[in-house]
């Protein structure tokens, strides 16, 4: 039996990590065998690649190496725990995956989509998310979200994260089955209901 594979995506400030956990929690209390994982990081040594990737004090990294070190997070991550949870039937629940690097790093920075994809289908093996929730927000009410301490990627320009939020949409336009858009409310339950809703119809009929 083979699991299903759940991934969430948003721009900065979405609310991707309370709404996943929040899914994850669901889907365990329904009695599915689930797993929480977040990206990059997981395993010990994709966490590494976090540290560097995350880290103000890296500002001179270059786009390619950005989008490398991206996809060598994620191809430890399905190798070592990705591909075994769906060959045992489970539900993975993931806090970004691909789609995150062609809006962030294609869109956003200008790195070719279609290297992105070559690399991305020999990082992850060929997987695909079953599902996608896409959360989306006005760009300026996600960023006020990140009004503190800001990550390398966070620090980037308005003009840049309207980049990725555009991304994201053209993908969703590109991929409707896979990707669904969820408007995100200012009361976090009510966007969790509205997951909950698409996320029960799509293990009802797959």
């Amino acid at each position: 039996m083979k699991g299903k594979f759940i991934t969430f995506e948003g721009s900065e400030g979405s609310g991707k990590s309370t709404q996943s956990k929040l899914l994850y929690q669901y889907l365990k209390n329904e009695g599915y065998k689930t797993i929480y994982l977040r990206e990059p990081g997981t395993t010990r040594i994709s966490e590494k690649i976090r540290d560097i990737l995350l880290d103000a004090k890296n500002s001179s990294m270059l786009p390619v190496c950005e989008t490398l070190l991206y996809m060598a997070a994620r191809a430890q991550l399905v190798n070592e725990v990705i591909l075994p949870a769906l060959a045992l039937g489970k539900i993975v629940i993931c806090d970004r995956f691909l789609d995150s690097t062609l809006v962030y790093q294609g869109y956003g920075l200008g790195i070719d989509i279609n290297a992105i994809k070559f690399i991305g289908d020999f990082a992850t093996q060929g997987i695909k998310p079953d599902l996608t929730i896409f959360l989306d927000l006005p760009i300026k009410s996600g960023l006020k979200h990140r009004s503190g301490t800001k990550d390398r990627i966070e620090k980037r320009s308005f003009a840049y994260h309207k980049r990725v939020r555009d991304g994201y949409l053209a993908l969703a336009h590109q991929e409707p089955k896979r990707i669904k858009v969820v408007k995100v409310q200012k009361n976090k339950n009510i966007t969790q209901q509205n997951i909950r809703k698409i996320t029960d119809i799509f293990l009802t009929f797959h």
